[in-house]
C-alpha cells in the first residue's frame, strides 16, 4: 500500500474504533474531553488523545497512532495491523455521553477565565459540593480559598488551580457531581495546597484527593499537598523533580490504591532516588483518599 493510502487510512479510522471493536470500554468517570480513558480486563488502560488520532498506555511507555495501537492490542506486525485498521473503515465508534458540543468561538485567555470566576464561599454551590458531596471540612476549603487555589465552576463544579514554579495559574482541574475535565488550552503541572517550601511533599492524583489527604492529616504545617491531575506530563515531572531536589525533602507517593497508582508511585520513587530525596508510600484503604475521608466522616456520625 502506498504511503499516501496509509496516511489516508490513518485519518479515516480513529483509535476508538480499534478499541471498541476489541471490546474495550470508555471509563466515563476518568475521561476528559481531550483524554478518553478506555479499560479492558484487570488493569489494562489506554488513553486516547489528539482527537482520536493518538493514544498512550499510562502503565508503560507504549504510545503512537492507530496502527501502533493495533499492534499493542495483539496484531502480529504492521501488515496485520494495516489489514485490521482497513477493515474498520466506516465503523463509527459510540461517542462518550459526556462529550460537550463543539465551541463556536475560541475560549478567553486562561488568566481572564480564572480571575473572572468567583471564589467559593460558605453556602455557595461549589462550597456545598466540596463540603456535602466530598466531605471536605469547611476550614480546609477556606484554607484553599485563602491560598487562591479554588474557583466556582459552572453548575456547582469546582475549579482547582494548577500553577507553575512562579505561582502563575496555567490550568485547573474541573470536578463536579456529573463532570470531570481540565481547563481548555490549560497545562497540567501541579495543584498545590499547604506550605510552599515544605520538606514533606504529599503527591496525589487529583485535587480532591490532595484536599482529602490534608483533611485526614489535619493539614500538617510541614507538608505541601499536591495533585498531578491524573496526568504525567513533562511539565509535571519537571515540577516534581524541582521540589524533590530541595535539601531534606521527603517525597510521599499518596496515589490511588490501584495499578495506575502503583505505576505513579514507582515513578516518584525513581525521581526520589535520582535526586537523593527520601521516599515514602501511602495507600488509601479504599480506592482513593476521598473515599477514605467520607468513610471516616460517616463513622463519626
Amino acid at each position: 500500500m502506498a504511503k499516501k493510502d496509509i496516511d489516508e487510512l490513518r485519518g479515516k479510522v480513529p483509535c476508538a474504533s480499534v478499541l471498541e471493536k476489541a471490546g474495550w470500554k470508555v471509563d466515563l468517570k476518568e475521561s476528559t474531553r481531550k483524554a478518553v480513558k478506555y479499560r479492558h480486563g484487570e488493569g489494562q488502560i489506554v488513553i486516547v488523545i489528539h482527537d482520536g488520532r493518538g493514544w498512550f498506555d499510562p502503565m508503560s511507555d507504549a504510545k503512537g497512532d492507530v496502527f501502533d495501537l493495533a499492534v499493542h492490542l495483539g496484531a502480529a506486525g504492521f501488515a496485520v495491523a494495516l489489514q485490521q485498521v482497513a477493515d474498520l473503515v466506516g465503523f463509527t465508534p459510540r461517542q462518550p455521553a459526556w462529550k460537550r458540543p463543539a465551541r463556536t468561538k475560541p475560549p478567553a485567555p486562561l488568566a481572564h477565565r480564572w480571575t473572572a470566576r468567583l471564589k467559593p464561599r460558605p453556602g455557595s454551590p461549589t462550597w456545598r459540593y466540596l463540603a456535602e458531596t466530598r466531605a471536605i471540612p469547611d476550614h480546609l476549603i477556606q484554607e484553599a480559598v485563602d491560598q487562591d487555589r479554588l474557583r466556582e465552576g459552572p453548575h456547582g463544579s469546582m475549579w482547582a488551580a494548577h500553577t507553575d514554579e512562579s505561582g502563575a495559574v496555567v490550568g485547573w482541574e474541573e470536578r463536579g457531581s456529573e463532570w470531570r475535565g481540565f481547563a481548555t488550552d490549560g497545562s497540567k503541572v501541579l495543584f498545590r495546597l499547604g506550605a510552599t517550601h515544605a520538606t514533606r511533599v504529599c503527591i496525589t492524583e487529583a485535587a480532591i484527593d490532595a484536599m482529602s489527604r490534608a483533611a485526614i492529616e489535619g493539614l500538617r504545617h510541614d507538608t505541601l499537598y499536591v495533585s498531578t491531575g491524573g496526568g504525567w506530563s513533562p511539565a509535571t515531572e519537571a515540577a516534581i523533580r524541582a521540589i524533590a531536589a530541595r535539601p531534606g525533602t521527603l517525597l510521599v507517593a499518596a496515589t490511588d490504591s490501584n495499578l495506575q497508582g502503583d505505576v505513579f508511585g514507582d515513578r516518584l520513587r525513581a525521581i526520589a532516588k535520582d535526586v537523593g530525596a527520601r521516599y515514602d508510600r501511602l495507600r488509601p484503604s479504599r480506592d482513593d483518599w476521598n473515599e477514605d475521608l467520607k468513610e471516616a466522616v460517616r463513622a463519626t456520625r
